[in-house]
């Protein structure tokens, strides 16, 4: 599916504000702070201070928010429709991240119905509070990231809000989620956890949601088995590839861009 990311269920990916803080366990080995390193010395100044080491040696963000209003005309430049995942490097709900500055970042997907924008947020609530205050177009997803059972109450944040499609990111997925809430939700992404120190994810915990999501008919894609080297642990469940996407107001499947 991807063109311009390598993310498996997006397309591209747009970065408005850079910088982000620790919410809970699932930030613990984040990519994105591993990520924002390597870029800061490579010379992106979008990226630099946003870091620090911690007592385990590992790169984690240290609350520095940097918005860039520079970066709000790239969707208009891309004439082809494509699924975008909006601050895959950090969080349009940050708390330190304006309203005003929100504001402008939704004109810019409302200004371009073209393209479908994937917005996901460890910070439902806060989005919830900024929902009245926004314009939710057909083509705004809205999603949150559950890693585990103490972080379910994100889910009833996320169904308070009026996107036509709102969605779960069980990635890292660091425990099982037996009775997860689907009410109001219409997409389910699931994810081990890669790179250095990667925790382990059972089998038995996707199996559990890819049938939950069956049953309940919210489409359900499997992104990876995750590890040290994600590459060889793939994204095979049971002998399949689930890349399911949810339907439209049309009752059809979203289409996605041909690479």
């Amino acid at each position: 599916m991807a063109v311009g990311s390598t993310i498996e269920w997006t397309e591209a990916t747009w970065n408005p504000v850079t910088g982000c803080t620790r919410v809970s366990t699932g930030c613990d080995h984040c990519y994105a702070a591993r990520m924002t390193h390597r870029l800061e010395l490579m010379g992106s100044k979008e990226y630099a201070g946003l870091t620090a080491v911690n007592r385990r040696g590992e790169r984690h963000f240290n609350g520095v928010i940097k918005t860039h209003h520079d970066r709000l005309s790239i969707p208009h430049r891309w004439r082809q429709p494509r699924l975008v995942f909006v601050n895959s490097m950090s969080d349009l709900f940050h708390p330190k991240v304006p309203l005003d500055f929100i504001k402008d970042v939704f004109r810019v997907m409302n200004d371009c119905e073209r393209h479908t924008f994937q917005i996901l947020t460890k910070r439902p609530d806060i989005a919830a509070t900024h929902a009245l205050s926004l314009k939710w177009t057909d083509n705004i997803w809205m999603g949150t990231s559950v890693e585990n059972m103490l972080v379910t109450h994100r889910i009833k944040d996320l169904v308070r809000i009026r996107a036509k499609i709102r969605f779960l990111s069980l990635e890292p997925l660091l425990g099982p989620l037996p009775r997860l809430a689907l009410s109001g939700i219409h997409w389910v992404i699931v994810g081990g956890e890669s790179g250095p120190r990667a925790r382990p994810m059972e089998a038995n915990w996707v199996r559990q949601l890819r049938d939950r999501c069956v049953a309940q008919g919210v489409p359900f894609f499997f992104k990876q088995w995750g590890g040290v080297n994600k590459k060889a642990t793939g994204r095979v469940l049971d002998g399949e590839i689930w890349d399911e996407l949810p339907r439209t107001h049309c009752g059809g499947h979203v289409q996605v861009a041909q690479t």
